[in-house]
């Protein structure tokens, strides 16, 4: 008896799994998954603590601020990546390329190489996750949605918050694979050059992209998810069946009444924010990073084993 029963649990699922065919839940990453500053922030202050970006990369970012100032702030914040010029690249792991030795990049020992310890490097971001939000992604992974994150941050870094997700869904017997979309540089000789490929991923680029997925994974946007916290999420928001705003700045709060969308608040209390940091600018001039915490407290090290 307790047999059937067991067999009967596994027919549903995957019953509901198959009804769940071509749904998606595209997830925002900073700000909708994990708290705010955004995993890019933090990993500019650990690189600036360990002073691996060069003075005159400065300088380079002004220049390309100049170059993108007429497609507005928004472009300035996203597509300027050239305080990364000359800085040696990490994988998903957060291991420099020169760095893997005896270790395979896929985090598998090489074939005749002596037993090593894990390894792990400091450079990584990736704070603790919203309770709700992991209760969120599990629910979409049992029911047999593909999850993905669309986020503007850098490709690596995207990577090694999805990692770290995997892990926490592992933790909950959900096996799943989660897909990244984000912002991907240009490599030279093992080096970021500071050029974006492709677009940077914030604003309509964020649902073109999902549109793209669509296509390839068969998805019926009509059925699918997203989840968002900025302004800048609402084409993506805009573009499926079931749009949520998450820890909403007032702008998309805004939106977000106007269309009828649901509002919801993760892992702390009500945000009250801006989107743009224009405001931040006209009343304190050029931000600073402020106090740097210590590296325990800003990144998680995501450890290379077996």
């Amino acid at each position: 008896m307790s047999g059937t029963k067991e067999v009967e649990e596994v027919d549903d699922v995957d019953g509901a799994k198959e009804k769940n065919h071509g749904v998606a839940a595209f997830f925002d990453l900073d700000g909708t998954l994990v708290a705010l500053p955004s995993l890019e922030k933090r990993f500019f202050r650990i690189l600036q603590y360990r002073r691996e970006i060069p003075a005159k990369n400065l300088f380079l970012w002004l220049r390309e601020a100049l170059r993108l100032m007429p497609r507005g702030i928004g472009a300035i914040s996203h597509a300027n990546k050239m305080y990364l010029r000359g800085v040696q690249i990490l994988n998903e792991c957060g291991e420099g390329e020169k760095e893997v030795s005896s270790w395979h990049k896929d985090g598998h020992q090489a074939k005749g190489q002596a037993s090593a310890p894990p390894r792990c490097h400091p450079r990584l971001p990736v704070p603790p996750f919203f309770a709700q939000a992991i209760e969120r992604v599990a629910w979409h992974a049992r029911q047999g949605h593909q999850i993905v994150l669309l986020s503007g941050t850098l490709e690596p870094l995207a990577g090694a918050a999805a990692q770290v997700l995997e892990v926490e869904l592992g933790l909950r017997g959900i096996t799943v694979k989660i897909r990244v979309c984000a912002t991907r540089l240009e490599v030279m000789d093992g080096k970021w050059t500071g050029r974006i490929l492709g677009e940077a991923m914030f604003g309509e680029a964020k649902a073109r992209a999902a549109k793209r997925l669509a296509e390839e994974m068969r998805l019926d946007l009509e059925r699918c998810y997203a989840y968002g916290d900025s302004l800048n999420d609402r084409w993506l928001l805009a573009m499926v069946g079931k749009p949520a705003a998450v820890n909403p700045s007032s702008d998309l709060a805004s939106v977000a009444r106007t269309r009828g969308w649901p509002v919801l608040h993760w892992g702390r209390k009500k945000i009250q924010r801006r989107d743009t940091e224009l405001t931040e600018k006209r009343r304190n001039g050029t931000p600073t990073p402020g106090r740097l915490p210590s590296v325990e407290q800003t990144v998680i090290q995501v450890q290379v084993t077996d």
